[in-house]
């Protein structure tokens, strides 16, 4: 069962937001990188490449002397930690008995020895597992150490927790995309997720693909879709951008947008009250595989913090940007 913390917070590991592992003590049987990949893990029977068999993960070679094996993330931006998730998916005679995690902030790229602070002790494994562990850290990290014992593979590692950014460091009038996952933005609900999930829209960049967008399973009956996100800080509205890319027969017909401010709420109360939220932007009608900017559509309705946006009937979208000036 997947716990609240890694339902309410977004991966803080993941490389879109420029998370890269830069750092391991080895990884001679499956390159680091994959530690942080987005995609599940999987196994390919039968794939092997010039060192042994291929493995969807991070694995060591067997440790033949003392010690144990240990790599290091950077992440893409500085956050508070709220829990992890260590994945031996697909591990079984190859995994690690033992694990356990640190973190730190630093201006370096691969931090010194003195800067580490234990956030999960060292805990037992088991091979083809799941684990999530709860922390309570308060303070902002940049980089997380993960410790194995002695050596073997780990598939994935998830460390989810929220953002931070120095808000006082953005000059009054200034335009910024207040729905911006690297800026802190963040979905806490929809109605629906089928072939993906409402986190992409707020991804940096262009979409990569049909995947790489919230999408819904296709309506049977009535009403329609949406989504609630929680922007990065509370600001006036002034363009938002609704971009169908690569959604061709399967783009909404119309969208909506309503918004709010909100304080002092958990995100189960927010979304209870969304679908009463004063309208932000009226029914608009979409096009397929195509960017929408409005502007002077947008009503005058004050700071908010709070957008939900509505597809009519179901869909799917790329990407939103909600570009404003913080409140």
């Amino acid at each position: 069962m997947i716990p609240d913390f890694a339902k309410e917070n977004i991966d803080l590991a993941q490389p879109r937001l420029g998370s890269k592992v830069v750092y391991a003590t080895d990884d001679f049987f499956a390159d680091k990188a994959r530690l942080i990949s987005p995609e599940a893990p999987v196994f390919i029977e039968g794939k092997y490449d010039d060192n042994g068999k291929w493995m969807d993960g991070w694995e060591s070679r067997r440790k033949r002397v003392p010690g144990h094996d240990h790599c290091i993330i950077r992440l893409g931006r500085p956050g508070v930690i709220s829990g992890f998730l260590i994945d031996t998916a697909h591990f079984t005679g190859n995994y690690p008995p033992f694990a356990s995690l640190e973190a730190c902030i630093s201006d370096a790229e691969i931090p010194g020895e003195d800067d580490w602070r234990e956030l999960m002790p060292k805990m037992a494994l088991n091979g083809d597992s799941q684990y999530y562990v709860a922390v309570e850290a308060p303070d902002t990290f940049t980089h997380v150490r993960l410790h194995i014992y002695p050596d073997g593979g780990v598939a994935r590692l998830r460390v989810y927790g929220t953002i931070h950014k120095d808000w006082t460091q953005v000059s009054a009038g200034t335009l910024i995309n207040l729905a911006a996952l690297e800026e802190g933005a963040r979905p806490i609900g929809c109605n629906d997720q089928h072939f993906g999930t409402p986190e992409n829209m707020l991804a940096p960049g262009k979409g990569i693909n049909m995947g790489d967008g919230w999408e819904t399973r296709r309506r049977r009956e009535p009403g329609h879709d949406w989504a609630v996100i929680a922007l990065a800080h509370p600001g006036v509205i002034e363009k938002a951008v609704i971009d169908t890319a690569f959604f061709k027969g399967n783009y909404p017909d119309q969208a909506f947008l309503q918004a709010a401010l909100i304080t002092g709420k958990t995100d189960e109360q927010v979304l209870a009250e969304a679908e009463s939220w004063p309208v932000l932007l009226s029914e608009q009608k979409l096009a397929a595989d195509t960017v929408h900017e409005f502007t002077d559509a947008l009503a005058a309705i004050g700071p908010v913090s709070h957008v939900r946006l509505n597809i009519i009937p179901d869909g799917g979208v790329s990407r939103l940007r909600l570009w404003g000036q913080l409140a």
